[in-house]
């Protein structure tokens, strides 16, 4: 049985290698060779290419109408309008024209200059017309990027001065936030990582008299809309990016610095849940939510990490509240008489 296998293999290999022998020996028949291509397969490589130009750039179109309204709803600080600003700017009338022309260009100049026998290729070595277009115009675009992006920069990165400002420290840890507040002198006590520990989880500094009233909230920390907040950032262990995507604000935490960014929210929590887009968005997002068993939400301000800090650090982000100064007043209030109970419970 063995032998008549190995005999039928053999008789494969034998009628393979003969057959292909044939096929050798007819490609000598004829009047091309194989390799050669013919204005034919040119001509349905070009029709080939227009057609592709064709479903690339309505694919293009349809992912874009698509997938437009799963991006951020409009900026919630005052700063980020000016970001949103120069983002709609290069998208619109820079990147997406560039985008489609040069895709254009790029199909249909090889559907036009298509290979046939019958035209020869114009030898062009040089344009000096050519050369200056190609360099002025990408160069005025670059200088109108970068003259507005350093302008808002340094606008944006100022140091707060504004003497009605709210002071907040975020302090980053493998994985969660939190939030701590001046208290009832608007004052933050100095900080001792040696002291980290117990009770004293973001490392207070005992014998500083001002943090003796200072305040740390976890799960969500407010802030009143129209004032200037300074938020000012530590991180324990290793960096973590404090990310607030709906104020456009972003800032590493570093251990052993202080990193520090400044920002003027615009819309409180309510009014950014009455928004008719984040009313449409956040019902597409319950929709997805429910064909996996998972409860509605309703919309937040949300702070996140924005590095891969660890196993957990999908799970490291904190609500933000944003209120009128009425309303962040009352809670702050609250806040202070839970730390005055706890600290009389202590004392006994």
């Amino acid at each position: 049985m063995k032998l008549l296998v190995l005999l039928a293999i053999l008789l494969l290999i034998i009628a393979g290698h003969q057959l292909l022998r044939i096929i050798e020996l007819s490609r000598g028949l004829k009047k091309t060779k194989d390799w050669e291509l013919t204005n034919s397969d040119n001509n349905a490589m070009g029709k080939l290419m227009l057609t592709f130009m064709i479903l690339f750039l309505l694919a293009f179109f349809w992912q874009t109408h698509r997938w437009i309204d799963r991006s951020l709803p409009g900026s919630a600080s005052e700063h980020g309008l000016k970001i949103d600003w120069l983002w709609d700017v290069n998208m619109n009338y820079i990147v997406v024209p560039v985008f489609l022309v040069t895709n254009f260009i790029l199909f249909f100049f090889a559907y036009k200059y298509r290979g046939n026998t019958n035209r020869k290729a114009t030898f062009f070595p040089h344009s000096n017309t050519l050369e200056m277009i190609w360099t002025i115009v990408p160069a005025i675009a670059l200088a109108f990027i970068i003259i507005f992006g350093l302008k808002y920069w340094n606008e944006i990165m100022a140091d707060a001065e504004d003497p009605n400002k709210l002071t907040i420290e975020l302090y980053a840890k493998q994985f969660d936030w939190t939030a701590r507040y001046g208290g009832k002198d608007g004052k933050l006590g100095t900080t001792d990582f040696k002291q980290i520990g117990g009770t004293n989880q973001v490392g207070l500094d005992t014998n500083d008299v001002l943090g003796h009233d200072d305040i740390t909230v976890k799960n969500e920390f407010h802030i009143p809309v129209g004032r200037e907040i300074e938020l000012l950032m530590r991180s324990r262990d290793v960096i973590h990016s404090a990310y607030l995507p709906h104020f456009r604000a972003q800032m590493n935490c570093v251990p052993g610095l202080i990193t520090a960014f400044k920002f003027k929210p615009i819309k409180t929590t309510e009014d950014m849940r009455k928004d008719p887009y984040v009313i449409h968005m956040m019902a597409a997002i319950n929709k997805q939510r429910e064909k996996f068993g998972k409860d509605p939400v309703i919309f937040d301000y949300l702070l996140l990490c924005n590095k891969i800090c660890g196993e957990n650090h999908y799970n490291m982000q904190m609500n933000i509240v944003v209120e009128s100064e009425k309303d962040y007043n009352a809670w702050m209030a609250k806040e202070q008489a839970k730390k005055t109970g706890k600290a009389a419970v202590a004392s006994k």
